[in-house]
């Protein structure tokens, strides 16, 4: 076990529990999904199974951070619903998290590098050395790199911030960075953001959405983790404040500029409930009622009295600009046992929807049926 995952009270939760690998039948019996919609466990028994992208191929390929690799699922060509293999694409990196395939190239989020390896998206092989493009910050703290690429064509890589609360002296921890994808220019895009897990970008205006999560000590109930609209430049309160502007207990006097010129969430989540995943679902296969609509994982509490989170849920873009959120996959917690953790939710090139859980060590895959 690696360093990293040593790093704060809730990684340290996280390996002394322990994952466990829940049966299939026991998971049939809990798992819960929308009428219409039915799931299966695509791949199983992928330890600490993090973020997900496809290839051209429809391969899917799964960061595992604490293995140091970066794992291909075969697609499922006999139509069993799961996945017809598997193998190591990559080994012997440094916490790989975020990845992302672009232009013959993998890209590579590892805690403190972003690399860009030659890439054969038809045959899934690594072709080349992988170049490092970007460094990113040290391992203290949030230890999680995403990568997105833009329709700008940009690279968006986000990074967490290195403590619970406090004043960054690394101007690229708690922010969301953007960098070339040859590596020859980068800059900050977004700050004040703690740590932004997951990103996307919304298919009716382009707008980019990302959720984060909020600080801990302050109770069960406050702040709110948060779903942000990103905008360049904005900044987005941490540490100087929580949630829509209120703030924060122990550096919003250091600074009553930063609180009033903080953007509020676009929507806010329960306290503590840690979303990691944020998908939007334009090119998922779904039933009316869906058509602005995105899914985020919710990968669970630990800094709080009862335990919150632990699943799935489906965001609604009204007309009047405000979001509904409704329970979406359920079943990972049973009262105050956890049954799994989900981490990442992408759409497939079939329409179907994955989820990863890292707790588990499951992929799951989501159909609707018209």
């Amino acid at each position: 076990m690696t360093q990293r995952f040593w790093v704060g009270v809730f990684l340290l939760t996280v390996v002394v529990c322990g994952p466990v690998k829940a049966a299939a039948g026991d998971l049939e019996k809990r798992l819960k999904v929308p009428e219409g919609f039915s799931w299966t466990i695509y791949a199983a028994g992928i330890k600490n199974a993090r973020k997900m992208q496809f290839t051209e191929a429809g391969a899917l390929l799964v960061t595992a951070p604490s293995q140091d690799k970066v794992l291909l699922l075969e697609p499922d060509h006999n139509g069993d619903g799961a996945s017809d293999g598997r193998r190591t694409l990559l080994d012997g990196l440094d916490g790989p998290h975020g990845v992302e395939v672009s232009g013959g190239a993998l890209f590579v989020a590892e805690t403190q590098a972003l690399r860009r390896y030659p890439f054969n998206g038809k045959t899934g092989q690594i072709t080349g050395q992988g170049v490092k493009i970007l460094d990113l910050p040290s391992l203290k703290g949030h230890w999680t790199r995403t990568v997105r690429l833009g329709a700008d064509g940009w690279l968006y890589v986000a990074a967490g911030s290195s403590c619970n609360v406090c004043i960054e002296q690394d101007q690229r921890r708690a922010a969301v960075l953007r960098v070339r994808p040859d590596g020859s220019a980068w800059e900050i895009y977004a700050t004040g953001l703690r740590n932004t897990v997951g990103f996307d970008w919304a298919p009716w205006d382009g707008a980019l959405y990302g959720v984060d999560n909020g600080r801990d000590w302050l109770g069960d109930d406050f702040p709110p983790c948060e779903l942000n609209r990103i905008v360049k430049g904005g900044f987005y309160g941490w540490p100087y404040a929580n949630g829509n502007r209120v703030p924060d207990p122990d550096f919003g006097d250091k600074a009553p500029q930063k609180v009033t010129e903080s953007l509020p969430p676009a929507h806010a989540f329960g306290a503590h409930v840690a979303p990691l995943g944020l998908a939007f679902l334009a090119k998922a296969t779904l039933p009316p009622g869906f058509e602005r609509a995105a899914l985020a994982t919710l990968h669970g509490s630990w800094n709080r009295s009862k335990k919150a989170g632990y699943k799935v849920v489906s965001l609604h873009w009204r007309d009047d600009g405000t979001i509904e959120e409704r329970d979406f996959m359920t079943g990972f917690l049973d009262g105050q046992k956890v049954h799994g953790r989900p981490v990442d939710v992408i759409v497939g090139p079939n329409g179907a929807i994955y989820v990863s859980d890292d707790y588990a060590g499951n992929i799951y895959r989501i159909a609707y049926k018209r």
